[in-house]
């Protein structure tokens, strides 16, 4: 009889051919989907090129250009054709060109690229995010992605596990974002490091998949291998029409060994800001001092969801934003940006003086699309603060979920959603 295993344990049992793993145990695994984008794809194309004259299975690689896309300049634009081409001369079925392409992150989920206990990884530290469906999933570097693309598998060194028990149901304008951040506060931004950050407990099911998908994305910003979330009726309800393939659940045994449980109380939880310059800087937003601000961003992979937008327009609507603060939107696939549109979110975002982007990375890691000057202050719902993240070294960025940075829009400095009359 097998030991009982985590739900991480058990993909990675199922996808190495073995009966049980053990954390600390290095296995090969096979993959079911390989990730790169505009950024990260070049330099693991000029690797494969060396290795392999062949993709090991064209439906199980995805190319996305969000990053610099549309292109800023002449660097990117070649970065971006340099995936374009290889691409189409090995007929990728799922490369998503500009004016089909989103966030990376919002994209997968969003076209049912991703599924309940497969094995994902991308050259993107935030491929974590898949763990919100229920499956493994992991950034890896440029070298590991060519192997991948050309093998069909990699090596892990099998995590440890932390059960992260949910209790209670979160209060009005409380997101995955608050959450996220709530438990890098409790654990640090080295707490998980290499560990599997399982989230269980009756809390979950209260969570809609916006919320799952934006906690899963930020495990690594607690140093975690990989977020993951059970399988329950949401997560179907949310494959439903998007995965037609089979997948298989999985579920941690009853007596799965963790290394820690912590606790949250999604009842107690108001929204919190993280200070520059690490996520684990975290406070409520009532406790802070008024702090002006120049810019807002909503969007990313983190928050760039329709939910996202909903609580911003919800703000927004019938009011301006301070004529201090540029506030950029950018919904995170061009699904969510037509559905924006056909909700009239977009008119309240124009109307309000805010500007609307396509979808793009951009300002998250110091792109284009918002890039702060020396001695500018950010609230964004990215999901790294860290000095220089945004633009210059001497900027500052202000973590938060849609309705702070909405109220923060408006008020001109950082401010709850409660503050706006």
């Amino acid at each position: 009889m097998a030991r009982p295993m985590t739900m991480t344990e058990k993909i990675f049992a199922a996808h190495a051919g073995l009966n049980e793993v053990s954390p600390g145990e290095l296995i090969r695994a096979r993959l079911d989907l390989v990730l790169g984008n505009d950024i990260t794809a070049p330099p693991a194309i000029t690797e494969f090129e060396q290795i392999s004259a062949k993709v090991f299975d064209k439906d199980k690689i995805a190319l996305v250009p969000d990053h610099f896309t549309p292109n800023k300049d002449i660097k990117s634009a070649e970065m971006a054709k340099t995936m374009r081409e290889f691409a189409r001369k090995h007929d990728i079925t799922h490369y998503f060109e500009v004016g089909r392409m989103g966030i990376e992150h919002v994209l997968l989920p969003e076209q049912g690229l991703v599924a309940p206990g497969e094995v994902i990884i991308g050259a993107d530290s935030h491929t974590c995010t898949y763990g919100a469906v229920g499956a493994f999933a992991t950034g890896v570097g440029s070298t590991d992605m060519a192997c991948a693309m050309a093998t069909g598998e990699t090596w892990f060194k099998v995590p440890a596990s932390i059960k992260v028990e949910l209790t209670g149901r979160l209060p009005r304008w409380v997101s995955g974002k608050d959450i996220i951040l709530y438990l890098i506060g409790m654990i640090g931004v080295d707490g998980a490091r290499y560990q599997s950050l399982e989230f269980a407990g009756e809390g979950v099911a209260t969570l809609t998949m916006t919320d799952r998908l934006t906690i899963a994305n930020m495990a690594i910003e607690a140093g975690a291998k990989n977020g993951i979330f059970p399988v329950d009726a949401v997560t179907e309800r949310y494959l439903s029409g998007r995965v037609t393939r089979a997948y298989t659940p999985v579920a941690a045994d009853p007596e799965a060994g963790y290394v820690r449980t912590v606790t949250i109380n999604l009842s107690q939880l108001t929204p919190v800001v993280a200070l520059p310059h690490l996520p684990e800087n975290v406070r409520p937003v009532h406790d802070l001092e008024p702090t002006p601000i120049n810019q807002v961003i909503i969007g990313s992979c983190t928050n760039g969801r329709i939910e996202d937008l909903e609580q911003a327009a919800a703000i927004l609507k019938g009011r301006q934003v301070h004529a201090n603060v540029r506030a950029i939107i950018i919904p995170g696939s061009q699904a969510v940006y037509l559905e924006a549109v056909n909700l009239g979110y977009v008119e309240t975002f124009v109307r309000a003086g805010a500007v609307v982007s396509t979808p793009t990375c951009g300002p998250c890691l110091g792109g284009h699309m918002g890039i702060l000057a020396k001695g500018e202050r950010a609230v964004a719902t990215t999901n790294r603060n860290f000095r220089g993240r945004m633009g210059h070294v001497e900027s500052e960025v202000y973590l938060a979920g849609p309705a702070v940075a909405a109220a923060s829009a408006v008020l001109g400095r950082i401010a709850g959603p409660e503050e706006v009359k």
